[in-house]
């Protein structure tokens, strides 16, 4: 019984240590102090792909010089290097879990998956199935001896190496859904249930797929007696119902023929889970990082085509053909309804001191025009205040300031948020009117102002509401001449660039059905790699962290989406940033040919020559770089000097009005 008890005891304590561990081994001091440890020297081309094993104490890297090497980084000694028989740049590399640390995995530019054993130094498994460069493995701590690939081929391909064949299955295969240009980037298992797949490809959604379902599926389909008569059917349908989910930023949709004619490509070039396994993070290429909430989701706050809407109507938080519409919004989540007549200011419960304190802050740095700060000043009250409306009214006129990519649409976002919690509120019914317009949903702007001015008479003829209202027309006058361009192909955010058979019906009902982010972080520049990550960093993940083209790397506060610091982490473009399972050491590479570790660093060392001071400044040369032409950014890369890259207003080609008059221009 003693013996019991005190094992008994050992196991809740080191429970309780785990627990503290967990819990404290990334916090915001710790990231204050984030510098370098080491740099780690052993290849002769850019890192491409970074993995720690399970325990933490080895950390493998894969090459252009097609060479992975096994590191002890806690002492910083090279262990281990092979040439692992590729032909081309290794893109990622990969421990298969349970294997005792000996199996290897490798994927590469040659279109090939090999398997090393480690201990023999010797590659026992060579896959060619691919037939266009290999860009993900990932494998799964329930499937032993199974992990997938992503391949630029558009193919899902599935290994096990318990079998004796030396060939793989197709999982899935996106060119059946959107046509034979259809890339896929990258992979990642939910590492709390591994049944769930998540994949990011070219375009702007993310896909999440159900491979138990799919297994089933298939399975059912051999067995089924009628199925040789089901055959043609059967191609059609790939993949059953409910499989897959579908993740987009509502405003991405809409704006990719405006990127796709300003050579802007958008791709997810890495995604991943959080590690309780309900949030999923993504880096989309030529855009920012979003964080989506698997468990509580919302539809995209939508703006399809335009429909009649009473003088007081209902705006839903759900997009289906049933429910009541107005001003053509079909919206997600928590519905409200507008109110009638004429509008009263409702009592607004006032803000603890320190957050009015917060708050004054916010809006004294909104009147320097410090929109970043103000943003963040704002978020920072909000995460304390989730309910207070005028919060979200003035985080959206510092949105819509700013004019960074994909501000108009947060800002459309805590305009929704402001009137759900107080329908009376004045700002944000204008506001709301003016993101609609610059979110180019003309006809929608329209019968915004006008339900807008029914509700606030005294506003109709305002400064604001009279430039509004001559912008709104312009833009329709001018759209006029251009009426086929909304003439069949569905809703606007739906509708292909590409040939008319490249998306298939299929895949127009799962972007339809697609879910909406809940969190976007933005700072960094993902333009001219498209193997560059973003992950969250500490256990609980408090923190998330991402490479960028300027050779830095950011770190931002999870749940506000504040930037707290930003460190220099590659002479040229940080692309890998991998956090130890439990210690606040980060590993990063990119396009120098060596390992950079990170820890933090003891409060007596000198300054940290690699810490930008300038993260203000670090995020709006980033935010020009990702509207520059391509050229410009090509010379930029060599050396030259644009004068259109390095001077004006940040971001975008968004041009709003200057007199906004008494409604919009100052938070409240």
């Amino acid at each position: 019984f003693a013996v019991v008890s005190v094992t008994l005891v050992f196991f809740v304590q080191e429970r309780g240590a785990l627990g503290f561990e967990r819990h404290y081994h990334v916090t915001d001091p710790f990231i204050r102090r984030l510098g370098l440890e080491a740099e780690l020297q052993g290849h002769s081309g850019c890192v491409n792909c970074l993995e720690w094993n399970e325990k933490g104490d080895l950390l493998a890297s894969g090459s252009d010089d097609q060479h992975t090497i096994v590191w002890d980084p806690l002492h910083h000694k090279k262990l281990l290097s092979m040439h692992t028989g590729h032909t081309a740049n290794i893109f990622s590399v990969k421990f298969l879990p349970h294997s005792g640390d000996r199996i290897l995995i490798t994927g590469a530019a040659d279109s090939k998956v090999h398997v090393h054993d480690l201990t023999v130094k010797e590659t026992i498994h060579m896959f060619g199935d691919h037939t266009n460069r290999v860009k993900r493995i990932a494998t799964a701590p329930m499937w032993p001896n199974t992990f997938w690939s992503a391949a630029e081929d558009g193919l899902i391909r599935q290994y096990d190496l318990r079998e004796n064949s030396k060939r793989s299955e197709v999982l899935i295969d996106l060119t059946e859904y959107c046509g034979q240009l259809v890339e896929a980037k990258c992979l990642t298992v939910n590492p709390q249930d591994n049944n769930y797949l998540a994949v990011g490809a070219s375009g702007p959604f993310v896909r999440l797929y159900d491979i138990r379902m799919i297994h089933n599926h298939r399975k059912s389909m051999k067995q089924s007696p009628s199925a040789g008569v089901h055959t043609f059917c059967d191609r059609q349908k790939p993949l059953p119902d409910g499989a897959a989910q579908y993740y987009v930023a509502g405003h991405l949709p809409v704006k990719l023929p405006d990127y796709n004619n300003r050579l802007r490509v958008l791709v997810a070039t890495y995604v991943t889970f959080s590690p309780d396994g309900t949030e999923l993070l993504v880096n989309m290429g030529g855009e920012q990082v979003y964080l989506f909430d698997l468990t509580y989701k919302q539809r995209p706050y939508t703006f399809l085509l335009p429909k009649k809407c009473h003088t007081s109507g209902e705006v839903q938080n759900g997009k289906t053909s049933t429910n009541g519409v107005s001003n053509g919004i079909h919206l997600h989540s928590n519905g409200f309804r507008l109110s009638e007549g004429r509008a009263h200011v409702s009592p607004q419960v006032e803000l603890p001191p320190y957050l009015e304190r917060i708050k004054q802050q916010a809006n004294e740095a909104f009147a320097c025009q410090l929109w970043t700060q103000a943003i963040q000043l704002y978020s920072k009250a909000v995460q304390k205040a989730p309910n207070n409306a005028m919060l979200y009214g003035n985080r959206a006129a510092a949105y819509m300031k700013r004019k960074w990519d994909g501000d108009h649409y947060d800002a459309l976002r805590d305009c929704l948020k402001a009137i759900s919690l107080n329908p009376c509120h004045l700002k944000a019914h204008f506001r709301l009117a003016r993101c609609l317009f610059e979110l180019k949903y003309v006809a929608e702007a329209l019968e915004c102002l006008d339900d807008f001015k029914g509700k606030f008479p005294e506003q109709a003829h305002s400064s604001a509401c009279d430039a509004l209202n001559r912008d709104i027309n312009a833009a329709l006058f001018s759209k006029s001449d251009n009426a086929e361009d909304k003439k069949g192909g569905g809703p606007i955010r739906l509708r292909a660039t590409g040939r008319k058979d490249s998306i298939s019906e299929d895949e127009m009902v799962l972007r339809e059905r697609s879910y909406d982010y809940k969190f976007r972080y933005c700072g960094h520049c993902n333009t001219t790699t498209d193997i560059k990550e973003a992950n969250f960093f500490g256990s609980n993940a408090q923190y998330i962290v991402s490479g960028s083209d300027d050779g830095s790397f950011f770190i931002w506060e999870k749940e506000t989406t504040n930037l707290v610091r930003v460190l220099q982490g590659d002479e040229s473009i940080v692309n890998c940033l991998q956090p130890h399972p439990s210690y606040c050491f980060l590993a990063t590479s990119g396009i120098d040919p060596v390992v950079r570790l990170w820890n933090p660093r003891p409060e007596s060392e000198t300054l940290n020559g690699r810490v930008v001071v300038d993260m203000e400044g670090a995020s709006q040369a980033n935010q020009r770089r990702m509207n520059a032409d391509p050229l410009e950014v090509m010379l930029l890369n060599m050396g030259y000097r644009i004068t259109g890259l390095t001077s004006g207003g940040a971001g975008g080609s968004d041009d709003e009005d200057s007199s906004e008059g008494q409604v919009q221009c100052r938070p409240s």
